[in-house]
This record gives structure tokens, C-alpha cells and sequence, in this order.
């Protein structure tokens, strides 16, 4: 009898022992998995008629905040600027959930996390409702300007500031109100909802970070990077041969330039006309695995960490996905074929540029308030990743003011500001082509990174992203110089 006892008693410290595991995996090790699913609402239900704290821009202008409101809840949450933050502040819904910075921050915002100042540990102790504010990093006036310069195509703007990682805009085109889906109005909230989701441009897709897109010649200072970091390619040699057509090795079928233009020469000057010959056999010079591994030290198949929920990864082949195949690796080396950026991704490539070599980590919060204006917590930048030595990153600097200064990215050029900037054309296969532009200034103490996607555009020239993408850059540069301090 002992025995079987003494069995029972080891089963269940066994199942006991099961049970407390498998309780620590979900509480710790998948919590945050969790806690940022965007179909679990649990804590939306919980604090939708709770007190909660405001969303700021960097200029002091409020973006979210709850009023009294004659519903059930006594409350709800608006969002004073509209569409004009939508894709950073997301919404806050009983029946949807949370997006964007109500999410992230939702512990801060209900008073539930644990940085509290010295008054709101009293207000705890009387058991007085405290929350929080959230103050973000981004510009009314630099994100006006992107909302206005982009106009009414779709696309995406990206700008940030490369010495901390600051965004400083973040816009796409469409976009949602998000009062629409935060009314407490349950009905029409379903019915905003429901349109938006019908509506084939996808408005409530935040594009500049959840949507990937191919570089087109942007991607060009990615190939670049790899080729001076092989020691393969300097600003003197190799000179490319000056063809209108390259056949990489293994197929028939030619990469030509675009307009069948003859083009050639050595970095500097491939780099200035964007010759997708020369920078084809730059990536099979290279191979695979260089230009995989400098990619990824760009930050390309990493998921960003930027403090917002749903971010996507830039997706490039594995050095085995290449596995020995050139023609895919040329094709690869111009932004096309088998990589794929987020805007995001590709202000991160200038950022990297502009900070000598380093890619400093995304975020959009800047400090934390107490509900009487005390800061609470502020923003502590952070490395992400290495993607060049800095004299490899100081040399692609000056191949891209030589691209803005006698090439083809003219038109980002800020008056009087020194520029460095990278056009790129994407084709898309619809006869369409994606306009792209990256760069930043000043050169000598870059102070703002940006991306520019204007998507499918007709015509597929590299004048493209020049003339439809550089001008945008340039007025959302102009304005971030002027709101970011030195």
C-alpha cells in the first residue's frame, strides 16, 4: 500500500511539476508573443472604460486622448490630428483591439507599468488613478509635410534621425481615421471597420513598416557596401566595362540598362548614373554570400525592432537559396528578384550611411509623463546593427553626394544644405514601377535619414525615382532640418 502511495505522490509532484513549467512558459517565455497578438483584446476590454493617458508629438501637440462621453463606458478615446498619425499612435477599440503606440505603451498609458515619479507613488498609496503620458518622437510639422509632399499616391515616407534612431515622420498613403474605429459605437465602428477592409489599397495597412516592396537601385549602396567590403571594389578599380547589356554567367538572357543606355566605369561614376550592368557583375564578382552577409549586417531578414507591434522583415535569399545560381544573384545586386524592403528598412540603409557604418535602433517614443507633465522615463538609444567599417561608409557617403550633385538624385537636393542621396526604380511587372529615393543631409553632420517609395508609377526609368520621389524627399528633409536641432 506504501508503495502505490508513494507512486501517486511521485505522479502528481510530476504533474505538478509539468503544470508549473508549462504556466512559466505561457506567464514568461510567450507572454510578450501574447501580449502583442493583434487578435488578443483582452486588455482593450479590460481598460477601455479606464482612465488613460494622452499620445504627444514631439512639438507638444496632442494625438490621442480620452473624453467623457455618454455611453456605457463614460468615456472614449479621439484622436485630435485624424489620419495624420494614424500609422505611429494605431487606434484604441472595445471590439478591435489596440494598434501602434496604444498598444506598445499600453502599460504606460493606464499607469500599469513600473516607472512611476515620486508623486505618482503617492497618488498609488491614496489610491488615486494614475496614468501615464507618451511623448513621441515625431514632428506635427515634419509629418504634415510628408502627408502634403506625398499627396494622394500611394506610397510611403520614412524619416529619421540616424544619430539616435529617432522617427521623426512616418506616413503612407492610404491611410484610417482612427476615430472611425475606436467610437464607442459599436455598429458603426464594425461598419468603418468593414469598409476600410473592403477597400482594395488597404488603408489600414501600415506600409512603411508591414509592407515590403523591391528596392529597385536603391539597393545598389547595399551591393556597394558588399563590394568594398570584399576588397574587391574601390573607388579606383574595377572600371566596369561601358555595355548597354550583361549577361551574367549561366544564362542567356541579358540585364540591360534602362532605355538601352551604355554605361560603365568605376564606383563613383556607376554609382552616379546607376549603371545595373556594372553593379549585376559587381554582385557575381562579389557572390552570394557577400552580398548576403552584407545585407544582413544592414539589417535585411531581421525584424526591426521598432517599438511598434507588427513590423515586417526586409527578406533576402540565403547564400543557399542562391545556391550557385549567378543569374539570380546579378538580378539580386540591382533590387530585384529575391530581396524585398520595407520603407523603413531603406532609411535605415541611408541612416547607416549618414552615422558612418551604424544602424541605430527605430523607435518612436521619446520620454514618458506622469499625469502633471514630469518626465518619467526617457528614450535610451541603442545599436542595432553594424553594417559597414566607417571608411567603407564614409566613402559610400561621398558617392552619394556625387549622385545628388551630378547625378541622378538632382531633385532631392535641399537648397544651400549639403545632400547625399540614392534614386531607384523598381519594376513591378504591370508595366508599373515603384519610385523610390533614400539619402540624408547635411553630409558632413547628417542630422536626417529618409525613404521614399511612390508606388507603382508608369514608365520604368531611373529618371523615375528622381523625378517623382526626390522632390518628396526634399521637402520632408527641408522640414525635418529645420524641426531637428543640431
Amino acid at each position: 500500500m506504501n508503495r502505490q502511495v508513494r507512486r501517486l505522490a511521485i505522479a502528481f509532484l510530476a504533474l505538478y511539476a509539468v503544470l508549473f513549467a508549462w504556466l512559466n512558459v505561457i506567464q514568461v517565455v510567450r507572454a510578450n508573443g501574447y501580449n502583442n497578438n493583434p487578435t488578443n483584446t483582452r486588455s482593450e476590454v479590460r481598460d477601455y472604460g479606464k482612465p488613460r493617458g494622452q499620445i504627444l508629438s514631439a512639438d507638444g501637440d496632442v494625438l490621442a486622448r480620452s473624453v467623457p462621453a455618454d455611453n456605457s463606458f463614460g468615456r472614449v478615446r479621439v484622436y485630435p490630428e485624424g489620419e495624420l498619425f494614424s500609422q505611429v499612435t494605431g487606434f484604441f477599440s472595445f471590439a478591435y483591439g489596440s494598434d501602434g503606440v496604444e498598444k506598445t505603451y499600453n502599460a504606460e498609458l493606464t499607469g500599469k507599468s513600473t516607472a512611476h515619479s515620486v508623486d505618482d507613488i503617492v497618488d498609488l498609496l491614496l489610491d488615486d488613478v494614475t496614468t501615464q503620458d507618451v511623448q513621441v518622437t515625431l514632428s506635427k510639422q515634419v509629418q504634415q509635410v510628408a502627408r502634403d509632399a506625398l499627396g494622394n499616391r500611394k506610397g510611403s515616407v520614412v524619416a529619421i534621425d540616424p544619430r539616435d534612431g529617432s522617427i521623426l515622420a512616418l506616413w503612407n498613403f492610404p491611410t484610417f481615421d482612427p476615430n472611425a474605429v475606436s467610437q464607442s459605437d459599436q455598429a458603426a465602428a464594425a461598419q468603418a471597420r468593414t469598409l476600410y477592409l473592403l477597400n482594395p489599397d488597404k488603408p489600414l495597412l501600415q506600409r512603411s513598416y508591414r509592407e515590403t516592396f523591391f528596392p529597385g537601385s536603391t539597393f545598389k549602396i547595399v551591393t556597394a557596401g558588399g563590394g568594398l567590403t570584399s576588397g574587391k571594389v574601390t573607388t579606383d578599380s574595377p572600371s566596369y566595362p561601358f555595355v548597354s547589356s550583361y549577361t551574367p554567367p549561366g544564362t542567356t538572357s541579358p540585364i540591360r540598362n534602362f532605355g538601352g543606355e551604355t554605361c560603365g566605369g568605376t564606383l563613383f561614376e556607376i554609382l552616379r548614373v546607376s549603371c545595373n550592368t556594372s553593379f549585376a557583375q559587381m554582385g557575381v564578382d562579389i557572390g552570394a554570400s557577400q552580398l548576403v552577409d552584407t545585407a544582413h549586417d544592414f539589417g535585411f531578414s531581421s525584424v526591426p525592432p521598432i517599438d511598434l507591434p507588427g513590423a515586417e522583415a526586409s527578406p533576402i535569399g540565403s547564400t543557399a537559396f542562391f545556391a550557385k545560381n549567378q543569374p539570380l544573384v546579378a538580378q539580386t545586386a540591382i533590387g530585384q528578384n529575391a530581396v524585398k524592403a520595407t520603407p523603413l528598412e531603406m532609411a535605415l540603409v541611408a541612416a547607416a550611411i549618414a552615422d558612418h557604418g551604424t544602424v541605430m535602433t527605430p523607435h518612436v517614443m521619446k520620454q514618458i509623463l506622469d499625469d502633471k507633465g514630469n518626465v518619467v522615463s526617457t528614450y535610451k538609444p541603442s545599436v542595432w546593427k553594424t553594417a559597414l567599417q566607417p571608411g567603407f561608409a564614409d566613402t559610400l557617403r561621398d558617392g552619394m553626394a556625387n549622385v545628388v550633385a551630378h547625378g541622378t538624385a538632382i531633385n532631392l537636393a535641399v537648397p544651400g544644405v549639403p545632400t547625399a542621396g540614392k534614386t531607384g526604380t523598381a519594376q513591378v511587372g504591370d508595366g508599373t514601377s515603384h519610385a523610390w529615393i533614400i539619402g540624408f543631409a547635411p553630409i558632413d553632420n547628417p542630422r536626417v535619414a529618409v525613404a521614399v517609395i511612390v508606388e507603382s508609377q508608369k514608365g520604368a526609368s531611373e529618371a523615375t525615382g528622381g523625378q517623382v520621389a526626390a522632390p518628396i524627399g526634399r521637402a520632408v528633409l527641408q522640414a525635418a532640418l529645420q524641426a531637428v536641432p543640431q
